[in-house]
């Protein structure tokens, strides 16, 4: 790729070993970014950093503001202040009605995909107010938009996050922080894939099965990760300098 948008620029990205948040940080870095890799899979993080030039990494959990505050300073320190922010750690949960779900099940959901997206913004943004500028990407989900009969806990967290995204935009747009949200639709990563499986295994009323999930979708594919990397490497750039507060879905024309 050509294009280097983000040459010598600092971006922060959570979940980047795997899925949705490796996808954009491989992005990032063939356009010249210099990156703070997060994530709790230590071996999947070696991998992503050796793809990625001069970049740094940190493992640690996305709901412990313990790591999230020290990766933030390793990364202020290694590379400088950062511009950009991608909060791509995510969980799915197991698939059953809202009702079932233990306190435990629950809890572990909200706080890997709220907290996690609060607590690296909270990091972050002290950073991005060094520079005067900034932009953020939470990623949501299509199941942030509307109601999950077998998705009910991991539904109800990511349409927490999409309206965290748009509170964020609020607070922060006279500082020259943008705050963008991308719900992906289904997506071919090892997290979907989990998902089909789980959903395979369970008795009763169970999921709908692979080919059903994707006839639903009017593009009639699943996505790919790349395609949301492209999504949100878009709001990360000058060329989305007047854009924040948006919810964006990225799902073949599911949501449409």
């Amino acid at each position: 790729m050509s294009e280097q948008r983000f040459a010598g620029r600092v971006a922060f990205v959570t979940g980047a070993a795997s899925g949705l948040g490796k996808a954009t940080a491989l992005k990032l870095a063939r356009e010249g970014a210099r990156l703070m890799l997060f994530d709790r899979d230590a071996k999947g993080l070696q991998d992503v950093q050796a793809q990625c030039p001069g970049s740094v990494s940190y493992v640690g959990d996305a709901s412990s503001s313990a790591d999230v505050n020290a990766a933030a300073a390793a990364s202020r320190e290694a590379l400088g202040p950062a511009e950009f922010l991608v909060t791509s750690a995510g969980i799915n949960g197991i698939p059953k009605m809202a009702v079932d779900y233990t306190e435990e099940e629950w809890d572990k959901l909200f706080d890997v995909n709220v907290k996690g997206s609060w607590l690296a913004v909270k990091a972050l943004v002290p950073q991005m107010r060094e520079l005067g500028k900034g932009s953020i990407v939470l990623m949501s989900s299509t199941a942030g938009l509307g109601g999950s009969k077998f998705l009910a806990a991991y539904s109800a967290s990511k349409g927490a996050v999409t309206m965290l995204a748009r509170s964020l935009a609020l607070n922060h747009a006279h500082e020259g922080i943008r705050v963008n949200c991308v719900c992906p639709g289904t997506i071919d990563t090892p997290m979907a894939q989990e998902m089909f499986v789980v959903a395979s295994q369970m008795g009763g009323a169970a999921p709908p099965t692979v080919d059903q999930f994707r006839t639903r979708i009017p593009m009639g594919r699943f996505g790919l990760a790349d395609e949301i990397g492209d999504a949100v490497l878009y709001f990360l750039s000058d060329a989305a300098s007047y854009t924040t507060g948006v919810t964006m879905p990225v799902d073949g024309g599911l949501k449409a």
